[in-house]
């Protein structure tokens, strides 16, 4: 057995853990959604399928959703904007902006005409009608 000592030490771990992403962090505010870590809850009954998504501190302005077929895609531009003011010179001021997006596909196309979406509190609700006469079919495996 080998008697080596891994490099890795407490020091290590630390400076890791406290400089990994620590200058993209807002101090204060809503934090915001990752790349692709938009939050999704897929229900589904006859007639539809309901999607809820977490979009904490986006505008509905700008959130954009697009169907095409059985591909869903969310995409919301982020813009944030951290204040500190002491008297009249600025302490501290941090913008964030970017845009966040995910697709996802469906087991059957939906009709788009029907579609419709809302976003109350930081959470879209879609609700996506299944196509007429499309269907899925669950095939046995043998």
């Amino acid at each position: 057995m080998s008697a080596l000592i891994p490099r890795s030490g407490l020091f290590d771990d630390f400076f890791r853990d406290f400089t990994s992403g620590f200058s993209i962090r807002p101090l204060h505010g809503n934090p915001l959604p990752a790349p692709g870590r938009i939050k999704l809850d897929v229900s589904e009954n006859e007639q539809a399928y309901t999607v809820t998504a977490e979009l904490p501190g986006v505008a509905k302005e700008d959130i954009h959703v697009a169907v095409e077929g059985n591909v869903v895609t969310l995409q919301a531009e982020i813009r944030q904007h951290d204040s500190q003011q002491k008297d009249s010179n600025t302490v501290h001021s941090e913008r964030y902006y970017g845009t966040v997006s995910r697709s996802f596909q469906l087991p059957v196309d939906v009709d788009e005409a029907k579609a419709s979406a809302r976003c109350e509190g930081g959470v879209l609700t879609l609700t996506l009608n299944k196509k007429q006469g499309a269907s899925s079919r669950r095939l046995t495996v043998e």
